[in-house]
């Protein structure tokens, strides 16, 4: 079995929520518990931190990998989804899983994964956990897929759980309101573990103060703590948020990590080549200014679409694409009216049709025209732009990683 056939049998024999949507959300943990079982629990071998938020939870995961990469520990960093290839959701140290380790992993327990019947994150999950285990990582940084309570990854017991934000996203699995879907983010939340909560409402602090109480774990809100000011190699303006919850969750884990400020500061700076993060207000190029960002609900728009604005640029050209279960009246109001719009579709079975989102688009008065694919669409922004002109490409993960 080549690295090859494993990955297109985890793609095609078990459900990818990333690609398929809602038929592959788990509805518990039954799954995940046994086939942790199975693998004689490694995720009892290693120490973790716990990282779940509607937004920035990729970003922060990836700033405190990159921190306790700078201060000389062996470090585990599991995320989703992924841009280009599925080894970068596995790694240690910055370094993506070898593939060897996927085609032994998947050899290994192909006849249990199928049996159980196990969802694609289930067994992602299975998998970074056994590495960790077996590379006898020092700390953990564990990404949530989505929600919370459900998720795979929280068969965990880490030393913190952080919560970076709430928003209204996905919202046929997490419920309809912020204080139900910060109930089922708070679901991380563990028995006498400290927990960081990065931006908050009255609505959800409620919410995270009635559980942390339940649960006796100490809460921290990193919006209400003294700033840091620290800067990173993340460029986009949203990013002092989780800068503000990386730099809280660093002063709770003084015991067993005492990690000195210049060395946060360090690690900070150097989060890209720490890490190998892509896709947070990467700019591609400077004239015409081409940047691309992951952003795909309203929250993480707002901000993205705000910096784009604040960029002075002569037109603004946006290449979109969405997944089919996007609210779109929640963010096509966001999106400037005035810019030059190129709809595509990326190449996956949840990627909205173009038609659609031109037509729903119109009714918000953002005019374009519809492209074959991602490339075509930005090829065709390049070429009609001037060098006093900025070109975004987003509206989805998928749209980001075909151009990466």
């Amino acid at each position: 079995m080549t690295y090859a056939q494993s990955i297109d049998w985890m793609f095609s024999k078990l459900p990818m929520y990333q690609r398929v949507g809602k038929q592959a959300f788990k509805k518990d943990l039954t799954n995940i518990q046994a086939l942790a079982k199975h693998l004689k629990h490694p995720e009892k071998a290693f120490k973790s931190i716990h990282v779940a938020g509607t937004n920035g939870k990729g970003s922060t995961s990836h700033m405190l990998a990159a921190v306790f990469q700078e201060a000389g520990y062996n470090v585990g960093l599991y995320t989703s989804p992924h841009l280009k290839d599925f080894r970068e959701r596995i790694k240690v140290n910055g370094k993506c899983i070898r593939k060897n380790s996927v085609i032994h992993f998947i050899k290994k327990n192909k006849e249990v994964l199928e049996k159980q019947g196990g969802s694609f994150f289930e067994m992602s999950v299975g998998m970074a956990f056994a590495y960790f285990a077996r590379k006898k990582v020092d700390i953990a940084i564990v990404e949530v897929g989505l929600g919370g309570r459900l998720d795979s990854t929280n068969i965990i017991k880490p030393l913190l759980s952080v919560i970076t934000n709430i928003g209204l996203d996905h919202t046929q699995f997490l419920g309809n309101t912020l204080a139900e879907i910060a109930f089922e983010k708070a679901g991380i939340i563990k028995e006498n573990t400290p927990v960081v909560i990065g931006e908050s409402t009255p609505e959800t602090q409620e919410v995270f103060a009635e559980i942390a109480k339940l649960k006796r774990a100490p809460v921290f809100f990193a919006d209400k703590a003294k700033s840091c000011n620290y800067t990173s190699d993340l460029k986009g303006s949203y990013q002092k948020n989780n800068i503000q919850t990386v730099c809280q969750a660093l002063k709770l884990l003084k015991k067993p990590f005492m990690i000195p400020r210049k060395i946060i500061q360090k690690g900070l700076k150097h989060v890209v080549k720490n890490t190998g993060l892509q896709g947070r207000w990467q700019i591609l190029q400077h004239k015409p200014f081409v940047v691309c960002d992951t952003a795909h609900n309203k929250e993480g728009l707002t901000y993205t679409l705000r910096q784009l604005r604040e960029q002075n640029c002569k037109q603004i050209h946006i290449v979109i694409g969405v997944v089919d279960d996007k609210n779109l009246e929640g963010i096509l109001p966001l999106f400037p009216k005035t810019a030059q719009y190129y709809f595509c579709q990326a190449k996956v079975p949840r990627a909205l049709d173009k038609q659609k989102l031109r037509d729903k688009a119109q009714e918000y008065y953002l005019d374009g025209l519809t492209y074959s694919s991602v490339k075509e669409a930005c090829k065709a922004a390049k070429k009609n732009a001037d060098i006093e002109d900025c070109i975004y490409i987003g509206g989805s993960t998928f749209v980001v990683a075909e151009i990466l």
